[in-house]
């Protein structure tokens, strides 16, 4: 996406209220454009089919379709929009679910204007968005099946990691280190096994976990 883009957006959220203060906000601020608005999880897949935003700003816990259920569908119909949670939950039980159905980031409702506004252009990127205090919450589960504390990471893949927990990209990050993009991913190939994680976002949380991050 280029920076002179308008990044669109799908506002999903069975409060009013809710809907239309992200309307708002998004309206005013150059560089978003608001397609639509849905106020459940079924809704939500019919906009996006009829729309086709870039981000879905997507809440959790709604009257008559979920959010979970909800990007799970997306995913599975292979929808090119990238799922932000926006939430007012925080627990396991409700971050690991998005997550795993394949939302692209996940922050609550109290952050603020601007970080929600750098969450969306990074999501409309590709890039993994989690809150710190999100992230530790989904260390537990996303590690691979008996992986324990595992091989210390390198110094260049301390690095490649601070980078992407910033939500940086391949390219970002190789043209920061002076490297080529596909040792990035040769980095990222070796801290995931290192970390006992299979993506971005379970790195980043695994790494707040164990003080890596943070």
């Amino acid at each position: 996406m280029t920076s002179d883009a308008l990044i669109s957006l799908l506002i999903v959220d069975d409060h009013p209220v809710v809907r239309d203060g992200l309307r708002g906000m998004f309206d005013s601020a150059p560089g978003f454009a608001v397609l639509g608005e849905a106020a459940n999880g079924v809704e939500a897949l019919e906009r996006a089919a009829a729309l086709d935003p870039d981000v879905i700003l997507m809440d959790l816990r709604m009257p008559g379709g979920g959010g979970v259920d909800a990007i799970k569908e997306l995913a599975r119909r292979g929808a090119r929009a990238k799922v932000l949670v926006l939430t007012t939950y925080d627990t396991d039980s409700d971050t690991l679910p998005a997550i795993e159905a394949g939302a692209t980031g996940y922050l609550l409702k109290d952050a603020p204007r601007e970080e929600l506004f750098t969450a969306v252009r990074a999501a409309a990127d590709g890039r993994t968005v989690l809150s710190p205090a999100v992230a530790s919450r989904l260390v537990s589960a996303v590690r691979s099946p008996g992986t324990s504390g595992g091989e210390p990471l390198s110094a260049r893949e301390r690095e490649v990691l601070a980078l992407v927990a910033r939500g940086t990209s391949n390219r970002e990050i190789a043209r920061e280190l002076f490297i080529s993009e596909a040792t990035v991913k040769t980095h990222l190939t070796h801290l995931y096994t290192k970390l006992g994680v299979s993506d971005r976002a379970a790195a980043v949380a695994t790494a707040y976990q164990r003080g890596i991050l943070g």
